[in-house]
């Protein structure tokens, strides 16, 4: 049976900026002291529902160099925005699995949670781990694939359009290119050596349910920590070769990584920075990243020590948002992740967190807080590539 979409809501701009977290299973873990005199923990109220919005394809391949640091530069954030990390458990059937995932997207685009961005856990279609990449793998190129080829790509883009709302859907495990049908370089899709090829791959859709990008992981996840745990994803997977960066016109831009990548600062770094307007030679003409959006699966040994810890380093040494979206915890599956989907705020203050269960996180981004943070500790224009280089000005790609 078809769902119907409530009314959604959106909060007018005068308004403090707000944080809340609904939780299906448990209730969430929220600072006791607000972030700022300004920050409250109250519900936000109902306001005039939103308007349809039209959108262009926004992906957008930009070369940074230097983060903005005059008062006279167009914002990171043009206006508050709502995001909302789902934090669901996957099982088996991955039909069921698109359906709870659709069910909690269209949850999240209604008041009260309202949310324009919506963020779905790394491998949120599947079971995670070396053993089902392969048996739930999708075809995803040539783009547009065929219901048959992705059916979470079609999903997602349903969920998106249905919703209204920027979706970012966690991520998913894609069949690259058969070796006898790829054009591309061995290393890339890497037919050469006849084996196929498997991505963890991310995608992005718009409010109209348009494809803006595709992120498929940099960094794979292979570690040997004795005494915890023992994982090598290369073991099947084949790295992504792009920092992932996307325009969203009536807010900003937003970088989009996976997991593991979190642990390597020059992708946050390069895509906090902004970039020379189109032709012209002075940086920071154009800003960086309003928010860093990173879905993954941190497991019980990792989890504990690194997931908050690596969340607040990002935004703290970037000055911006970061949101970190987890599957929750089943402690009947091979792989147990850590859960506590969270959002930190550029000060490094946590705004909102989930347990290990089930729940939606909530959290009001705004330009304000991003701006008083860089006036405040003005790092962008302290930075000394006198004494030491700028990687925003090295070799980077932006394609695969």
């Amino acid at each position: 049976m078809r769902l119907l979409l409530g009314t959604k809501f959106k909060t007018p701009f005068s308004f403090s900026p707000r944080h809340y977290c609904i939780s299906t299973l448990a209730p969430a873990r929220q600072n006791t002291t607000p972030p700022c005199p300004r920050t409250s923990s109250a519900l936000l109220p109902s306001a005039p529902p939103r308007l349809p919005s039209t959108h262009r394809k926004h992906h957008q391949h930009i070369s940074h160099r230097t983060m903005a640091t005059s008062a006279s530069q167009a914002p990171v954030l043009k206006k508050p925005v709502r995001l909302a990390c789902i934090q669901l458990a996957s099982g088996p059937d991955k039909a069921a699995n698109l359906a709870h995932a659709r069910a909690k997207v269209l949850e999240a685009s209604r008041a009260p949670h309202s949310a324009d961005i919506v963020v779905l856990p790394e491998c949120f279609n599947s079971p995670y781990g070396c053993d089902y990449f392969p048996s739930y793998a999708e075809t995803l190129l040539p783009s547009p694939p065929t219901p048959e080829q992705s059916p979470s790509f079609h999903a997602l883009s349903e969920m998106a359009r249905e919703a209204g709302v920027y979706l970012v859907g966690g991520s998913i495990p894609e069949l690259g290119p058969s070796p006898s049908s790829s054009s591309s370089p061995p290393s890339s899709e890497g037919g050469a050596d006849g084996k196929q090829k498997y991505y963890n791959t991310s995608l992005t859709f718009s409010p109209e349910g348009t494809l803006l990008a595709t992120h498929r992981k940099v960094h794979l996840f292979d570690i040997d920590i004795p005494g915890g745990i023992t994982f090598r994803e290369s073991d099947v997977l084949s790295p992504g070769n792009k920092l992932t960066v996307i325009d969203l016109p009536e807010y900003g831009r937003i970088a989009v990584a996976i997991c593991y990548d979190i642990r390597f600062p020059e992708l946050a770094t390069i895509a906090a920075r902004g970039s020379p307007a189109a032709g012209g030679e002075t940086a920071g003409d154009e800003p960086g990243c309003f928010a860093l959006i990173y879905p993954g699966a941190f497991n019980l040994t990792t989890g504990p020590l690194h997931w908050k810890l690596l969340a607040q380093a990002r935004a703290v040494d970037n000055q911006l948002y970061v949101a970190v979206c987890s599957p929750a915890r089943d402690t009947s599956a091979t792989y147990h992740a850590w859960g506590h989907s969270l959002v930190a705020d550029p000060m490094a203050r946590v705004l909102v967190e989930l347990e290990d269960k089930e729940g939606i996180a909530v959290a009001e981004l705004t330009g304000d807080k991003i701006a008083e943070t860089r006036k405040g500790i003005p790092l962008g224009g302290q930075r000394r590539f006198d004494v030491y280089p700028d990687i925003s000005k090295g070799k980077i790609r932006f394609d695969e």
